[in-house]
């Protein structure tokens, strides 16, 4: 169990459905808030593939590009499964199953949020460098590296993956005050509103938000 269970809401809102210019119908998709048990617990791993996958991946594209986001994982949108998409600095795709491997040394910290937690920021310590390795929708080898921002948007996606959410890497009084936040109830009606103001543009991302200045 989290230190942040006792705080409960998720969005409902149905998936927001348009067809692209190629005729194929794609879907914004609603997202999970802190408190939803999906965000806590480790996705699986994908074993099927097909149609099913092509057009989640598809959707979580859709999404992520919705909210102009760089990141996009598929428990924030209810699904537990080990996938997230990306877009970063001109690099876009998706990733299914990933392995990691990261430098020893970390960068600069740098301030992250996340939509699954509305109205947060904090710096976040990460590693300078990644590697996830894994395979995509059609089962074929992918190789996902970078520095810096790049590195950030696949650890935090990762995290993801495995129930963990960024203010679970917070430490000292910072930790302690993201703790204080989320049990504050003003803190409810801050994510009720968030919920509520994505109605006409459903989505989830690392790195998009401006919303709530400086969250990713």
């Amino acid at each position: 169990m989290s230190e942040f269970d006792g705080v409960f809401i998720h969005s409902t809102l149905p998936g927001l459905s348009r067809r692209k210019g190629d005729g194929n119908l794609m879907t914004v998709l609603s997202i999970r808030i802190v408190g939803d048990p999906i965000l806590r617990t480790r996705a699986d791993e994908v074993t099927d593939f097909g149609p099913v996958l092509r057009k989640l991946v598809a959707d979580m594209d859709e999404t992520m590009e919705n909210v102009e986001g760089a990141g996009l994982a598929a428990p924030q949108v209810g699904v537990s499964l080990r996938v997230f998409t990306y877009q970063i600095a001109g690099q876009r795709g998706h990733i299914i199953n990933p392995v990691l491997e990261m430098s020893e040394d970390d960068q600069e910290d740098v301030s992250e949020g996340c939509l699954s937690i509305p109205g947060m920021a904090y710096p976040v310590k990460r590693r300078r460098w990644t590697r996830a390795t894994g395979v995509d929708v059609d089962n074929n080898p992918v190789v996902v590296e970078g520095e810096d921002f790049l590195a950030r948007c696949i650890q935090h996606e990762t995290d993801h993956l495995d129930g963990i959410l960024f203010i679970d890497r917070l430490t000292g009084e910072l930790k302690k005050e993201a703790f204080r936040k989320l049990r504050n109830a003003n803190y409810n009606s801050v994510a009720a509103s968030t919920i509520n103001e994505r109605a006409a543009a459903l989505g989830s991302s690392f790195g998009a938000g401006a919303s709530f200045g400086g969250q990713r």
